[in-house]
């Protein structure tokens, strides 16, 4: 789509400087200084305007992106709004809220999209906190503290005034709103505000508004936030742009509220009575551009939509509802009028299971979506068991969703108290994995049973086959955590005279059936198996009325299994790498470490990440807290062909046996 800058600033720069990989042409730019329209439009191969009424009266460009100062935003916005051109403005949508309004009504009436920055709700550290809080981790928000330092403007920008005339409330309060109006929906009243007119007396550039106001606003929907907005302190405080909700069971802390990007500490979690942890966005990176939201209004636009920027409407309206209570020192209610036909929060996003059939009417489980990362719940840790209580709060804490689970670990139970535990996710929002050890094969319904009970839910997510060879049973296996070591081993692994294992006469084919019924009952959504050969699963295929959904082995760059893992993805089997951290000697290959200093990253992450780029889910159980919030953030990690080539010299022959 075509567009037009009307503005060539400073922040104009920053909108132009994505337009070569942009869907939208910059056809003309207008400036009142035209050296400035000029360089401007000719860096771009567009027309330059000084007027706007002549720019609106030749081009026929449908989009005008408003990059014009603070005060001068309404009345270009308006201009071009009557002139039937779709709009998306800098920041602030006006200085006052009935303009505002107005704006939108126009918008409406003429079925035009008007559009309005910041656009920080779309961006990937605050669309992860907004998942987090739609998980039900923190309870009921009740409490919130939102910080916007715009800085000393006169150290940083080539023209002040502009801030200084309208304050920080309408350049820097705007990010911390947006986004709280977007999460919670409308702001009903400013509890209280003041401001000081604080600023250094060596400044040349004088205040038009007070340099800092701080506002305790009220959600109509509960949540309570103390606002600060500033110019005099500093871009460098140790509260920038930061956003810090709690609630009833625990903590969400937003380091930037305007950031473009996300890094691993820009969102941090805090169960209540707990230290803060890192909680990595678990996907790629994608940094948005200053040209995202026009972009995305264009987008809109041609769906045949006509969205108008009511959120920031009502943001104006908070604003001046600040100012007013500075004023008059009374509480401000706001009008309802200015509300954000934003929704609040929305519902977690479950993993999906769709299913379909077989060309002979067999069901199978075609795909079911899994966070790229999971975490392993094992208590084995290098020859010795170990408690893994502490260590899976604190990745429930970073922000895993899928939690491999076996009767096996023996601590289904202590993971069973955490989940029941206040400040632990919507179990919709979890993904659970269970296994049924060698010995219950024949007793796979008691031991999918005892597993539910422990674990204290109805439906496992996934119940697999811990390993498709079948040993003597030996009684249920509840809680092995709490026995002697040695007794957890007689009653996991029998052996007989010789001291091999104890098996039993049941084939895989006759255990899978046995597994069907638990899915035919609804103990489970999907089914599973594990450490399984390419030459077993496409037995136990040709024989299963319900396909396995995920398969589980062993896989890293000594032993990368491509030919099952390509196998299962032709099936549209997922597949899950436990130990993917594990062999004695990989996390010190020089070729790793090579990849690892590229990207400025372990090589533990660099093994991941060679996972997650494969279609295969991790699921590394560390019991660092450092290496666990580390292992979430390697899905972030994108690795070149050159890397993957690199890491593929690894493959161990002595593991294709």
């Amino acid at each position: 789509m075509e567009c037009a800058f009307v503005g060539a600033g400073a922040v104009a720069e920053k909108y132009a400087a994505s337009l070569t990989e942009s869907p939208l042409e910059l056809t003309a730019v207008c400036d009142r200084v035209a050296d400035r329209a000029n360089q401007l439009a000719t860096a771009n191969g567009a027309t330059s305007y000084t007027d706007l009424g002549e720019l609106l009266a030749v081009e026929s460009t449908p989009l005008v992106v408003n990059l014009t100062s603070h005060d001068a935003h309404a009345t270009v916005t308006k201009r071009c709004l009557t002139a039937d051109r779709h709009v998306f403005s800098e920041k602030p949508l006006a200085l006052d809220a009935d303009r505002a309004a107005t704006l939108v009504s126009i918008a409406e009436h003429r079925e035009l999209a008007l559009g309005c920055a910041p656009i920080n709700h779309q961006c990937d550290a605050q669309q992860h906190a907004r998942s987090l809080l739609g998980d039900d981790r923190f309870g009921q928000i009740r409490l919130g503290y939102a910080h916007a330092h715009v800085g000393r403007v006169t150290e940083w920008h080539d023209n002040p005034s502009a801030f200084l005339d309208v304050g920080p409330l309408y350049d820097g309060a705007v990010y911390p709103l947006n986004l709280l109006i977007s999460w919670f929906g409308r702001v009903e009243r400013v509890r209280t505000a003041d401001s000081l007119d604080v600023w250094p007396n060596r400044e040349s550039h004088a205040p038009g508004r007070p340099t800092h106001v701080e506002a305790t606003i009220e959600f109509a929907s509960g949540p309570v936030v103390r606002l600060t907005a500033s110019l005099y302190a500093p871009h460098w405080s140790r509260e920038f742009n930061s956003l810090e909700l709690h609630g009833d069971d625990g903590s969400l802390y937003l380091a930037d509220s305007g950031a473009l990007a996300a890094n691993v500490e820009t969102v941090s979690v805090g169960g209540v009575g707990k230290a803060y942890v890192p909680a990595p966005h678990p996907s790629p990176p994608r940094e948005r551009s200053y040209l995202d939201g026009p972009e995305r209004l264009a987008a809109a636009v041609k769906r045949g939509q006509r969205p108008t920027a009511s959120r920031a409407a009502h943001v104006v309206a908070v604003c001046n509802a600040i100012e007013a209570a500075t004023s008059s020192g009374n509480s401000i209610v706001i009008d309802s009028c200015t509300t954000t036909r934003e929704s609040l929060l929305p519902p977690p996003v479950r993993p999906v299971q769709t299913e379909t059939a077989t060309p002979d009417g067999n069901a199978r489980t075609a795909s079911i979506r899994l966070p790229p990362i999971g975490f392993g719940c094992s208590r084995y840790r290098e020859g010795a068991y170990v408690d893994r209580r502490d260590s899976i709060a604190t990745a429930l804490d970073a922000g895993y969703r899928l939690f491999d689970s076996a009767e096996l670990y023996g601590n289904e139970e202590r993971i069973g108290d955490l989940l029941d535990a206040s400040g632990t996710p919507d179990r919709d929002g979890l993904f659970l994995v269970s296994k049924v050890w060698n010995t219950n094969h024949e007793h796979v319904v008691e031991a999918c049973e005892g597993s539910l009970d422990a674990l204290g839910v109805d439906t496992l997510d996934c119940y697999m086959l811990h390993w498709p060879e079948a040993w003597a049973y030996q009684g249920p296996l509840r809680n092995l955590a709490v026995k002697p070591e040695d007794e957890q081993e007689a009653l996991t692994f029998p052996t007989d005279e010789n001291g091999d294992p104890k098996t039993v006469d049941t084939s895989l084919t006759e255990t899978w059936h046995r597994m069907e019924q638990l899915y035919d009952r609804s103990d489970v959504r999907t089914l599973g198996i594990c450490n399984v050969t390419l030459d077993q699963l496409e037995t136990l295929i040709t024989s299963a009325r319900v396909l396995p959904a995920i398969v589980q082995v062993e896989s890293h760059p000594y032993h990368p299994q491509t030919e099952l893992i390509q196998a299962c993805h032709d099936y549209g089997i997922r597949v899950m790498a436990h130990s993917p951290l594990s062999p004695s000697g990989l996390l010190d290959e020089r070729n790793l470490a090579v990849v690892a200093e590229k990207h400025g990253v372990s090589q533990a992450a660099v093994v991941l990440a060679w996972n997650v780029q494969r279609g295969v889910v991790p699921i590394p159980s560390s019991i660092t807290p450092d290496h666990i919030v580390a292992n979430l953030a390697a899905a972030r990690l994108q690795l070149t062909d050159e890397d993957t080539a690199r890491i593929a010299k690894l493959e161990d022959p002595a593991f294709n046996r």
